[in-house]
C-alpha cells in the first residue's frame, strides 16, 4: 500500500517579529509541551543576539539558519549483502528542519551558560559561517561528495 503525500503545514507567524519561520523554530526547540518556556528561551537568546552583534536578530537568524542548511546527505541503501551510502540532495522541507535541529543539539550540548546564551551564541557563529552547526553542515556534505561514486545506485 502506497503512503500518502506529505502535505505541507501551514504554521502561524510569531508574536514578536511575524514570522512563520521562527514558529518552526520555537516548536523545535520546545520540550516536554513546554512551549512558553521555548518562547522566552528564544526571546532572551534574540535580545543577546542584537545587544552583541548591533544588528537585527532576525536577519543574523536567517543568516545562521541559510549557512547550515545541507543541499546534499547521505541514505543507506542495502544492496547484495553491502551497505552502501548513497549520497541525494536534501529536499527542500528537510532542509531547514535539519538546520533547525543542528542549532538546538549544539546549542544544548554545551554546557555553563543558560540555553539562550548558547543558543545566541550558535546562532551568531552560525551567521559568520563558523560553529559546530556549520561544521556539522560541512561534514555531512563532505562525506556526501565523498561516496559521489554510489549515486548512481540511487532509483526512485
Amino acid at each position: 500500500m502506497r503512503r500518502k503525500h506529505r502535505t505541507e503545514k501551514q504554521y502561524e507567524p510569531d508574536l514578536v517579529y511575524k514570522n512563520p519561520e521562527v514558529t518552526r523554530f520555537i516548536n523545535y526547540l520546545m520540550k516536554d509541551g513546554e512551549k512558553s518556556v521555548a518562547r522566552q528561551v528564544f526571546y532572551k537568546a534574540m535580545k543577546i543576539i542584537e545587544e552583541q552583534s548591533q544588528q537585527d536578530p532576525l536577519k543574523v537568524f536567517e543568516l545562521a539558519v541559510a549557512n547550515t542548511t545541507p543541499e546534499l546527505e547521505i541514505t543507506t541503501r542495502r544492496i547484495g549483502g553491502a551497505n552502501y551510502q548513497i549520497p541525494r540532495p536534501v529536499p527542500e522541507f528537510r532542509k531547514t528542519t535539519l538546520a533547525f535541529k543542528w542549532l538546538i543539539a549544539v546549542s544544548r550540548s554545551k554546557k555553563g551558560k543558560s540555553m539562550a546564551a548558547r543558543l545566541a551564541e550558535e546562532i551568531i557563529n552560525a551567521s559568520k559561517g563558523e560553529g559546530s552547526a556549520v561544521k556539522k553542515k560541512l561534514d555531512t556534505e563532505r562525506m556526501a561528495e565523498a561516496n559521489r561514486a554510489f549515486a548512481s545506485m540511487l532509483k526512485k
